[in-house]
């Protein structure tokens, strides 16, 4: 803030004090004292003899002696409003060394005392804007209108710490809420570096955030997110603030002035008796196929096993999305890359942000008909089955965790006796999502999978679009076991800083799977990195990683497996397929 812009209301103040103080009256000297008291006894001042009084002379001085005096009233109280102002200064700056001060005068302090200057180390404060204490974070409040914040890394500058929040707040309550605020603590001594999707302003310790023409309402059952960059006086500074705001802390927000810190109601699951009525029988497997011959997985340290406890690498092909590519979930395909090609597993990609997505407005019942329908088609072909909560815009699986909740309680209900069904519950956290959250999430959903199918195997993602499996082998889910992690790679993108990622995460015991993965570059598109790919390979066959390549459409696109020119949905040769195609079938059958 500028030096013609900050507030010098502590040194009025002490300008208004002294000012007090060099006026007091005359009686405090003693000279005068006595010069007073001689007047007194002399009756007041010697009137000259023989003065005459004109009548209107004396109404006129009677009149302005009512002025001056009413004049002196005013100045009085004004000067009384200054004094009890210093007065209450004095209190607040002594009152840490004076013991024995009364509870009254320090609460007078407390509310009288002048407003903050900022020092140019302080935050970017607007005039006006109060030094409220920031609500307290919990741990196990569930708020019904809740923020939640991560942090993504940060970077030196100037000399300081520069890091980057991401701010979410989900709306899980019965109606629209307008005129939202954020209030997060641990901010001194730091200056607002960028930010967007919101207003940002630092007043003490205090960031407050407000929202902005598009996004001043939260509709009821949905979210908004923005992210912040701050920059802090130190690297320790930074890392305290993370500590405070990120993990499983939630707080309350305030809704036009008020704090709502209304807890948040359960989601409420399927009873006993809907789930009996959503649970499916299980189909034989069938004869010399994949499922009959391996049954149930499990995972074994770092290996997928199966029910013989040895080591098993599913490997096929994932679906586009299912909104989009709804065609090819049919079962002629599927048997196409079970016999011809050598899959073993369907991974069914249900998005959940994007257009027609389950949570952005997509037809949920169509949407879970595709997944029941791939279900079926693989299980029926003996096939092990994914079944994946797509989330991609949608960045944090925060914010649609109530959905992902009764989700998959119903695809775990339905089913519960299936040996070949497995559930990946986020594909790839991103946008500053850290792992906190996506551990914090984990454990939400996980247990709700469970309650139905004790033995599932589930498949967590990861940050940085499901690549930081060393932050996951640094801190893993431990309540739980038949984890496996996600790393997702583009072999033209991702390279050796990666694939040092997965060294590091194996070697620590942490158990991945590659449930998403293309030669090509990370946008789907672009060159194929054949060399890069053989890398990835080598480290796959070397720890046992299961992969299943993205994906199953005629896009037009490097990524995609069938030819944009190739309108079938079944029954390929090798003409129909794209180069990535081709390549992906030679490595799936050992060609």
């Amino acid at each position: 803030m500028a030096d013609n812009e900050r507030d010098f209301s502590e040194d009025k103040t002490v300008t208004v004090e002294k000012d007090r103080e060099e006026k007091k009256p005359d009686e405090n000297r003693p000279e005068e004292k006595k010069e007073q008291k001689e007047t007194a006894k002399a009756g007041g001042p010697e009137k000259k003899a023989g003065m005459k009084m004109n009548p209107l002379l004396i109404a006129v001085i009677a009149l302005s002696l009512l002025v001056v005096g009413l004049l002196i009233v005013l100045l009085s109280n004004g000067k009384k409003g200054d004094k009890k102002k210093s007065d209450s200064a004095a209190v607040t700056e002594t009152e840490v060394s004076s013991e024995g001060t009364s509870e009254t005068a320090s609460d007078e302090a407390t509310s009288e005392a002048p407003k903050e200057v900022v020092t140019e180390e302080g935050a970017d404060r607007k005039a006006g804007r109060p030094a409220e204490k920031a609500p307290d974070a919990s741990e196990d409040i569930k708020y019904e209108i809740s923020c939640k914040v991560a942090s993504a890394d940060g970077w030196e500058e100037g000399g300081r710490k520069v890091m980057q929040f991401s701010i979410i707040i989900n709306n899980s309550s019965s109606s629209d809420q307008k005129d939202w605020e954020v209030r997060l603590p641990g901010f001194t001594d730091t200056k607002y570096v960028n930010g967007w999707n919101a207003e940002y302003e630092i007043s003490g310790d205090t960031l407050f955030v407000t929202p902005v023409e598009y996004n001043t309402t939260i509709p009821k059952g949905s979210s908004i997110d923005m992210g912040v960059q701050i920059s802090f006086a130190s690297t320790a500074d930074a890392e305290a603030a993370v500590k405070g705001l990120t993990g499983k802390k939630s707080f309350p927000i305030y809704i036009a002035g008020e704090l709502h810190d209304a807890e948040k109601a359960p989601v409420e699951t399927m009873d006993e008796k809907k789930k009996e009525e959503v649970k499916k029988e299980k189909p034989a497997a069938e004869t010399g196929s994949p499922l009959e011959n391996h049954g149930a997985l499990s995972v074994s340290g770092t290996d997928l096993v199966d029910k013989n406890g040895k080591p098993y690498q599913l490997k096929g092909i994932s679906t586009h999305g299912l909104a989009w590519f709804p065609e090819y979930v049919n079962k002629a395909a599927f048997q196409e890359f079970r016999d011809n090609w050598g899959a073993n597993v369907i991974r069914l990609a249900m998005y959940t942000g994007e257009s027609g997505g389950y949570c952005s407005g997509g037809d949920k019942d169509a949407l879970k008909k595709l997944v029941n329908d791939g279900v079926d088609y693989a299980t029926e072909l003996g096939m092990y089955v994914l079944i994946d909560w797509h989330i991609l815009s949608d960045s944090n699986p925060l914010t649609n965790e109530d959905e992902a909740i009764l989700f998959f309680d119903e695809m775990s209900a339905k089913y519960a006796d299936y040996d070949n069904v497995l559930f990946e519950i986020c594909n790839e956290p991103n946008g500053g999502t850290s792992w906190e959250d996506v551990k914090s999430y984990a454990e939400d959903v996980i247990p709700v999978i469970r309650k139905n199918k004790a033995d599932a195997v589930i498949i967590v993602g990861t940050p940085t679009w499901s690549q930081d499996v060393d932050l996951a082998a640094a801190d893993p889910i431990t309540e739980y076991d038949n984890l496996l992690y996600t790393i997702h790679f583009y072999a033209a993108t991702h390279k050796d800083n990666i694939r040092n990622k997965v060294k590091e995460a194996h070697d620590k015991g942490l158990a991945m799977i590659v449930s998403e993965f293309s030669i090509c570059d990370a946008s789907g598109n672009g060159g194929i990195d054949y060399d890069s790919a053989d890398e990835w390979f080598s480290l796959i066959d070397e720890y046992n990683l299961s992969y299943i390549g993205w994906n199953l459409s005629n896009k037009n696109e490097t990524s995609s497996l069938i030819d944009s020119s190739c309108s079938k949905t079944s029954g390929w040769d090798d003409g129909d397929l794209s180069e990535t195609g081709l390549w992906l079938k030679k490595q799936i059958s050992g060609e």
